[in-house]
């Protein structure tokens, strides 16, 4: 393959939309509605924190279940269920995540720019005010994949939004006017922004996207009231960069030792490692302990960086007030795949084998659905939650191998034993995971997790690829196909935690990428990317109701109750990694890694727009 070919398809691997702030700290905030005129109930973050009848959390709670009390909406009576007002973002491209409702205001995000609008839930949704950072458009092609934001976070009676330049903003709940802003990243390097930060206590954390550029992956804490830095936790580097000590700082119950990750790095490799932890960050208050993932190690071509590559790929428990790491867990030691490690952590307590355990699951996008005790990070269970997954046969759960949490990789399927320049075939799954960023929920009624799945596999090609700053840094050309031509691309499954079954599985035409929401009406919600929103039994799986909303939904579905009366909400708008074939117009597997041919059929069902639809019951 020609080195200009190469290039071409690697800048199409990047595929996004996004911001480069150039002009930081500029915006505009626009007031909808003067203040006599509306009635504002902002509450404290503590005070909403779990609470029934808002949506004040990116994933709902601190613990990322994705779960409601609410019944009024039950298995009973959805069928009736209506959509009763509609909001249109005014922006195209992948919209992700979901809005936050706090008292009588609903807040809603956008991909690039990255607006905000708060909403008056007493008027449907009639504008408060709207705020829009100016962004440098250039900031658009250094971002994988496509521009998305995962989502506002509240505290302290402000919205903090995490722009694609990697500015994180903290507006006025009431007003929306900027109250400060700190950089935590240079664009110009490949560091940009598109996850949801996390409001915990006095401190509001965020971590940075960018392993396709070599940007080394780090999570930072912001003091909420002036935006002062706390603390950095580097995914790699040493010790004192890392924020591990190698004595107290544990995987599998041993020491980690002194400079755990420089010795899994060859030379300076690590400086522009990867690691870039740039998904969802769980929280446990009564052990006071974070947890997040990193993902993948940079470049792809696994050759460049021989190792275990730590910290990548890991599971990472901290001490939010000191960024302290308390235990790690590498998932995937080099990885060969771009499997990053940053899907949800949702933190549940379960019995296993009789006895009370305070679990950690996670679905990771290799393909492995992971049940780990959160207070020290053991193993319990690691089993396949697709079941097309082969580049490893097992995770390694016996307590007494020196593999012990390692994965038992199949040579047929490794990138690395198979050599630069070589395509390794039918790995299963792709680059984009069994899952990818999109959450998960569990419902504590049934004990279930309910999970959104991709069946892809994929073709890999590693090459030498050099770092230059600001450069794609991937070093590999993929390309995606379903495990058979009658094969569906997608699915959505229940999911024994503690024993590593499927308990149920329900098809899908194409991969699913929005987020689920499990409630105690005994129902589950998720969306599908020819747009439907559709709800299923908690028990069966049977589907009880679809909505076709007017584009494919990678969103996350949330609910809350208003005035006595319970609203389910979901963002729609096609795009994010899944659907950035069409987002972006590519029609050819040549034109990218996504190989955007696989969902060319989605421009029968769907096409760009961005809107809220809200239901309720007649």
């Amino acid at each position: 393959m020609t080195s200009k070919k190469r290039q071409r398809r690697i800048a199409i691997t990047c595929v996004v939309l996004a911001s480069l702030s150039v002009a930081i700290g500029s915006g505009t905030c626009v007031p909808a509605i003067a203040a006599s005129e509306r009635n504002v109930a902002v509450v404290d973050s503590g005070a909403s924190i779990g609470a029934d009848k808002d949506w004040a959390q990116p994933a709902g709670d601190y613990a990322n279940t994705r779960y409601s009390t609410l019944t009024q909406i039950n298995s009973g009576n959805i069928k009736a269920l209506i959509p009763v007002w509609t909001f249109s973002t005014g922006v195209l491209r992948g919209h992700e995540g979901a809005p936050l409702v706090v008292g009588d205001v609903m807040y809603v995000h956008t991909p690039f720019p990255n607006i905000v609008y708060a909403l008056d839930l007493d008027h449907e949704g009639r504008m408060i005010w709207k705020y829009e950072p100016k962004q440098d458009p250039n900031v658009i092609p250094m971002m994988c994949c496509d521009v998305v934001n995962r989502g506002v976070a509240y505290g302290d009676g402000k919205i903090f939004l995490y722009q694609a330049d990697a500015t994180l903003v903290a507006l006025d709940a009431n007003t929306g006017a900027p109250v400060w802003l700190a950089k935590n990243g240079d664009p110009l390097k490949g560091a940009t922004g598109a996850s949801a930060p996390l409001v915990v206590r006095d401190k509001v954390l965020v971590g940075v996207s960018g392993g396709e550029f070599g940007v080394r992956g780090y999570l930072t804490a912001y003091n909420v009231k002036d935006g002062k830095q706390v603390w950095r936790a580097y995914s790699m580097g040493p010790d004192q960069e890392t924020l591990m000590n190698p004595t107290k700082t544990t995987e599998h119950g041993k020491p980690v030792g002194k400079e755990s990750s420089l010795a899994s790095w060859q030379g300076d490799q690590w400086k522009i490692g990867g690691g870039a932890p740039w998904g969802w960050i769980s929280y446990d208050p009564e052990l006071n302990l974070i947890y997040y993932g990193s993902g993948n190690p940079s470049t792809w071509n696994p050759k460049q960086r021989p190792g275990d590559n730590k910290w990548s790929m890991t599971i990472w428990a901290r001490d939010p007030d000191t960024g302290m790491a308390k235990w790690v867990y590498q998932m995937t030691p080099h990885d060969e795949w771009d499997y990053d490690g940053v899907n949800e952590m949702i933190l549940v307590d379960q019995i296993i084998d009789g006895k009370p355990r305070k679990t950690l699951v996670h679905f990771d996008r290799n393909g492995f659905g992971y049940t780990i005790d959160r207070l020290n990070g053991e193993l319990l269970v690691a089993e396949k939650f697709d079941p097309t997954v082969n580049w490893a046969r097992a995770i390694d759960t016996d307590k007494s191998s020196r593999t012990y949490g390692r994965p038992q990789v199949d040579g047929k399927y490794s990138t690395d034993r198979n050599g630069e320049e070589t395509i390794t075939r039918g790995i299963c799954p792709s680059t984009v995971g069994a899952k990818n960023a999109n959450p998960a929920a569990y419902s504590p009624l049934t004990d279930l997790f309910y999970v959104p799945v991709i069946h892809v596999c994929m073709d890999y090609e590693p090459f030498r690829v050099s770092y230059a700053a600001g450069q794609p840094y991937t070093g590999a050309d993929t390309s995606v196909y379903p495990p058979d031509e009658e094969a569906a691309m997608g699915g959505f499954i229940a999911w024994d935690a503690k024993r590593g079954k499927i308990i149920w599985s329900d098809k899908e035409p194409f991969a699913v990428a929005s987020g689920a929401l499990a409630t105690a009406g005994g129902i589950v919600f998720y969306g599908t990317l020819e747009g439907y929103l559709k709800a299923v039994d908690a028990k069966s799986g049977e589907e009880l109701y679809k909505f076709k909303t007017p584009s494919g939904i990678v969103g996350n579905v949330m609910t809350y109750e208003h005035r006595g009366k319970q609203y389910v909400a979901v963002l729609s708008g096609v795009g994010g990694w899944a659907g950035v074939g069409l987002t972006a117009g590519l029609t050819h597997s040549a034109e990218g890694a996504n190989s955007p041919e696989v969902y060319a059929a989605l421009s029968k069902y769907t096409t760009l727009g961005g809107q809220l639809t809200v239901f309720a019951l007649p």
